[in-house]
């Protein structure tokens, strides 16, 4: 190459060094990517020594799938510093975009295959019913409608800090590497969340939140998650609900909500409170299917953490539970705090 009196050589040239077409060198000339140092008498382009390299560079990093105006940038890095990368990292922000594109790409495809899996291993008049929860969930999955179905659960007015804690532990995040079985899970809470509420059938809110008020349930939902995570070990190691830390946590929750102190006759009235609540166990029950791997232990939630709390308290006052409002006998419950 540039083997001519005046160390140019043509589109042809250029393109057979570098292995690509000359339709690409062209593409890339007109858009200013691969400047010509002249051209012939006949008007044909003439590239300068330098070319080949750039040439070669360009088509590099459109293998890594970066678009032109990335390549423009990192390019005029390149000539003005001297580095592939130049001092102001266009390389290194495009090809950190390029890995976030990449990655979504691929949990959209992992969640694609689990679902084409879950069709294909329906059980026979099952499929149907699959692909139309499927085909009401985005992909890759969104978690936009849990979000919105939360919302408009929370006390108005509710600190943005404390609501933004609470989603981050109601409203679950996608598997990236979803099984099957997660996908039904997910795609079922999705329907969940945006299914209608029979009239009558539902609280418009927990108790907790008419009694707390905007302020007071924001001391409720932290402390409540505090008790959670603290009942949550003791769930781990399967452990029956029983007084102690978890427990004390539990109703300190609520005493700091409602401004009360702790006393036998609160624990009584608030057990009864809690148990008359509307619950949500059908939202609990997916959540953790959603976020248990196959063939793991379910990890705890705030519904089944919830739950265990219930239990110790409703021991400890002695209080008989509601049978007509047992959490197993209505799936679209709603329960207080970050069990709702």
């Amino acid at each position: 190459m540039f083997t001519s009196n005046d160390g140019l050589c043509g589109i042809g040239e250029l393109a057979e060094g570098a292995g690509v077409t000359v339709k690409t060198v062209r593409f890339y000339s007109d858009r200013g990517l691969l400047p010509e140092a002249s051209r012939s008498a006949g008007g044909h382009r003439r590239y300068g020594p330098e070319a080949l390299d750039r040439l070669r560079l360009i088509r590099s990093l459109r293998a890594l799938g970066l678009g032109v105006p990335e390549v423009r940038r990192i390019l005029d890095e390149r000539h003005a510093h001297g580095t592939a990368g130049g001092e102001g990292g266009a390389l290194e922000a495009a090809v950190a975009g390029r890995l976030r594109e990449v990655g979504s790409e691929l949990r959209a495809l992992r969640w694609r295959e689990a679902a084409l899996r879950l069709v294909q291993e329906a059980p026979p008049g099952e499929q149907a019913d699959r692909l139309r929860l499927i085909g009401a969930v985005s992909v890759p999955p969104s978690t936009a409608p849990l979000v919105r179905f939360w919302r408009g659960w929370l006390p108005a007015r509710m600190p943005a800090r404390s609501a933004g804690a609470f989603l981050d532990v109601a409203v679950p995040q996608p598997p990236d590497e979803p099984a099957p079985a997660q996908v039904l899970a997910f795609a079922r809470l999705n329907a969940l969340t945006l299914a209608p509420c029979r009239p009558g059938t539902v609280q418009p809110q927990p108790e907790a939140h008419r009694a707390a008020g905007a302020r007071g349930a924001a001391l409720l939902y932290t402390g409540l998650a505090e008790a959670y995570e603290l009942a949550g070990v003791h769930m781990r190691r399967g452990r029956e609900p029983h007084p102690g830390e978890a427990l004390d946590a539990f109703v300190a929750s609520y005493t700091s909500a409602y401004g009360v102190r702790d006393t036998p006759g609160f624990r009584r009235r608030l057990a009864g409170q809690l148990a008359a609540d509307p619950r949500l166990d059908g939202y609990w029950e997916l959540v953790a299917e959603v976020t248990t791997a196959p063939g793991a232990r379910p990890e705890p939630t705030p519904g089944s953490a919830h739950d265990w709390l219930l239990a110790a308290l409703t021991a400890g006052t002695g209080a008989v539970p509601d049978q007509g409002t047992s959490p197993r006998q209505s799936k679209r419950r709603v329960s207080p705090g970050l069990g709702v």
